[in-house]
């Protein structure tokens, strides 16, 4: 009986050296796990500024274009308005000289 004691205590300490090592192969392997994800995390966001690169850049085209296209709208009209400034000054002087030189009308 004592032999058999013996052998069950001998096989409980060999389970409990399996269990002992399997948990630890388990944690190696999660933390081999983790160690990939960070990794992982880094190179996406390193290569995340080179993926919105090309995008940014044809975003900035537009805007430079529309900005382009509205200086161009703008200064149009800016010589449009300062054209009838032009006009409608002649006009009034024209008004006023007659006003002055002829009173009745």
């Amino acid at each position: 009986m004592e032999d058999h004691l013996k052998r069950l205590l001998e096989a409980e300490a060999r389970a409990q050296g399996i269990i002992e090592a399997a948990s630890h192969e388990r944690q190696r392997l999660l933390d081999d796990a983790l160690s990939s994800v960070h990794e992982a995390e880094t190179r996406f966001e390193a290569g995340r500024a080179e993926l919105r690169a090309p995008f940014l850049k044809e975003a900035q085209g537009r805007a430079d274009q529309a900005v382009a296209e509205l200086s161009r709208k703008y200064d149009e009209r800016q010589r449009n308005l300062r054209d009838m400034a032009s006009r409608h000054e002649q006009e009034a002087v024209d008004a006023a000289l007659a006003l002055l030189l002829d009173p009745a009308l």
